[in-house]
Order: structure tokens, then C-alpha cells, then sequence
């Protein structure tokens, strides 16, 4: 198995590798780190990658891939294929509490005992009333970023499979209500795709083993080390994506295994929902510290290929908002006093307008207001209205 090689940045530009179906064949990325893809079908991707590193114990897997019978059997097979069976599997490291990651970590601890290593502050939105006293000051609430509406949407095809199951799933419908309403603009909030919401909702009410939410088992932190393979991999916190988002530096062999904070030629969602007063400030502020790490050779990341010049590559995504920013700016000498909505459909072609666009708007809007460039005025009944300042 061969590394693989990295795109040129006019590849980056024009062809989006994240939305390829998954390749077929397992390849070693890294020493000792074999990528296999993963079919996905979201909006802009068509795989995720999960990692596998072995040693003497078994195997540990980074990001498993989505719930579910159908991405588990996939999962089975493609491990099975590489000469890694289930079975074995010790560890699975979650670099983030967004499904197409930590999708089948549950139903991996559920068959083969393995432990669950996620940052301190993980916690899904499918188990808002999940209790964890012992970590409770680390962790922040669930995080939302694109699918806060799963709640409401997960009960209404609950209903539909039968009363029977919702009525066993009664009490954690009543928590998840807590998460309804509209999204803090005004709003609709983003929501996964109804088949999606159909197919937790069952499996979650009737406790079908395919969707479980997973329980960390090792909740870590910046800068602590993992065993991986048999060397040492140091954890590193990368939030403005999500809260929890954790990238993994092997300093050995200047592999970086980058989730979804450094993706080849797009850009994470950067969403309004995310559980901090400015996302986009913390998203940036990930991106600059990236810089301090002057050894990676391989960037390793959760969709696409690999690549190698990270620090490069941060510049670009950095160059990207910058750029979404000042498009605001002179949006708003257009708009006067406008909805996210309206900025949004300057930022966004039409194909993409609608919730996920305006929460990654809210975010960049809420950016301005803390530079001081923006002033917010929240209308009864309509929602929040932006007026970017001379």
C-alpha cells in the first residue's frame, strides 16, 4: 500500500473530493494508518473516511462512519477485507459528536467491549438528558451544528412507526422537546435528511443495537496523549467546527489526522449554533494554532484525501471566510437593515439557501457585531435584523 499523494491546489479548487463515492480498496495513508471510505450521502460529501491503526492488541478506528444496518454491514465488510475483523477492534477514537463520526461507536462497544475516546466536552444532541456528573464542568451542552431540528422531526417518524414505540420512548421525547423552537435568528433550524430522521428515530425508540448513542469511555484533553499502534499521538482540541472537535498528531511520523477541521478543497461548516458566543472567532483561532505544529508531513482528513501542506492549506480555508466577511460588508451597503436570510442569499448560491446556509451566515454576522462592524435588532416576531456600520 502506497501513500496517498496530495492534490495540487488547482486539483483543490475545481474538484471536490469530498462528495466522491468511497474508493474501493483500504490504502495506507500513514505509516501504519489505513484509510478506508466510508459511503456517506450528505449534502456536498459521498464518504468519510475511517482510520484503522493496529497493534499487537487489536485495532483502534478513528470515526466509524453513520448508525445504522446498512453502514454497518459496509464497515464489517471493508474491515473484513483489509484483514481487520470487528472482532478485534479495541478502541475508537471520535473526533467529533456529529453522526457520519460517531455513528457506529456504540454499536461497536455494544458488540466488541471497545473503549470510546472522545475530547472532554462531546455529547450528542440525541441524548440531551444524558447525565455525567463527573465530567459535567467540562462538558459543554449538546452540540447543534446542523441538526437541531432531529428532535422534533425523529419524534413526528416515531409517531409514525407506531404507538407502541413512542410510547416507550414517551420520556425521552419529553427531554428532547427542551431542543424545539426555532433557531436563534428566527429561523428554521437545519435538520438532517427525513430518511435519516425516520431511521434514528425508530432504531432509537424500539433500541435496535445499530443506533446508540455512544458513552465515552476516556474523555481527553489538549495536548494528552494516546497509544495508538504503539506510538504516542497527542490529542489536539480544534474547536469552531463543533465544541469537541479533536484532531491527533503523531509526532513520530508527522502524521495529523485532521476530522473535519482541515478538509482538501472545501470548508467545514462553521455553524451559528455551535455553543460559542463567536464560532467563527474560535474556528480562526484553531486554524492560527495550527501553525505552531512545524513537523506534519501528512494531513490525514475526514473526507477527501490526503494532503501535506497543512499550514498552506489553513491559510486558504482562513482566505475563504475573510473573503465571506467582506461580501457581508458590501451586502449590507445594499440591504440596510436585513434578516439572515437576506444575507444569506448574497453569501450562498439559491441551490443551498435555506437553514444551513443561514446558520453559517448567523455565525459570520455574529462576527461583525463582536468586531464592532455590525449592530443586531431582534423584531418580535420576525427574528434578528443586521446593520453593518460605516
Amino acid at each position: 500500500m502506497a501513500v496517498q499523494e496530495s492534490p495540487t491546489l488547482d486539483a483543490a479548487r475545481t474538484v471536490r473530493q469530498e462528495k466522491r463515492a468511497p474508493e474501493p480498496a483500504a490504502t495506507e495513508v500513514a505509516p501504519g494508518v489505513i484509510r478506508l471510505q466510508l459511503t456517506i450521502a450528505l449534502p456536498g460529501l459521498g464518504h468519510v473516511n475511517c482510520y484503522a491503526i493496529e497493534d499487537e492488541r487489536g485495532i483502534a478506528l478513528v470515526d466509524p462512519g453513520l448508525p445504522g444496518r446498512k453502514p454497518w454491514l459496509e464497515l464489517v465488510r471493508r474491515l473484513h477485507e483489509a484483514g481487520m475483523p470487528i472482532e478485534r477492534v479495541h478502541t475508537v477514537i471520535i473526533t467529533h459528536s456529529h453522526p457520519d463520526h460517531f455513528g457506529a461507536a456504540g454499536h461497536i462497544r455494544r458488540v466488541t467491549g471497545a473503549e470510546i475516546i472522545t475530547h472532554a466536552n462531546f455529547k450528542t444532541f440525541f441524548d440531551p438528558a444524558e447525565e455525567d456528573d463527573e465530567h459535567k464542568e467540562l462538558a459543554d451542552p449538546a452540540d447543534l451544528d446542523g441538526w437541531a431540528a432531529a428532535k422534533e422531526r425523529a419524534l413526528k417518524a416515531g409517531r409514525a412507526a407506531g404507538r407502541e414505540v413512542v410510547g416507550r420512548g414517551r420520556q425521552q421525547v419529553r427531554q428532547w422537546q427542551r431542543w424545539n423552537g426555532t433557531a436563534p435568528w428566527g429561523g428554521p433550524h437545519p435538520h438532517p435528511p427525513r430518511k435519516a430522521q425516520y431511521t434514528y428515530a425508530v432504531q432509537q425508540l424500539t433500541g435496535l443495537g445499530y443506533f446508540k448513542p455512544p458513552k465515552p469511555s476516556s474523555r481527553v484533553i489538549d495536548g494528552q496523549v494516546i497509544m495508538l499502534g504503539g506510538r504516542e499521538w497527542i490529542s489536539v482540541h480544534t474547536p469552531g467546527h463543533t465544541v469537541d472537535h479533536l484532531c491527533l498528531l503523531d509526532p513520530t511520523t508527522g502524521a495529523f489526522i485532521s476530522g473535519d477541521h482541515v478538509l482538501p478543497t472545501i470548508t467545514p461548516h462553521i455553524s451559528g449554533l455551535v455553543q460559542a458566543d463567536d464560532p467563527l472567532r474560535l474556528y480562526f483561532d484553531s486554524l492560527e494554532r495550527l501553525h505552531e505544529f512545524s513537523g506534519v508531513t501528512t494531513v490525514l482528513p475526514a473526507h477527501g484525501l490526503a494532503f501535506d501542506d497543512l499550514h498552506q492549506r489553513c491559510r486558504d480555508i482562513q482566505h475563504h471566510h475573510l473573503e465571506r466577511l467582506d461580501l457581508l460588508r458590501t451586502a449590507g451597503a445594499d440591504l440596510g437593515e436585513a434578516s439572515v436570510a437576506s444575507y444569506s442569499e448574497r453569501l450562498f448560491k439559491p441551490a443551498v439557501w435555506g437553514p444551513m446556509a443561514d446558520s453559517e451566515t448567523y455565525a459570520h454576522l455574529e462576527h461583525l457585531v463582536r468586531l464592532g462592524e455590525a449592530r443586531r435588532r431582534d423584531i418580535p416576531g420576525e427574528g434578528l435584523y443586521y446593520r453593518l456600520l460605516d
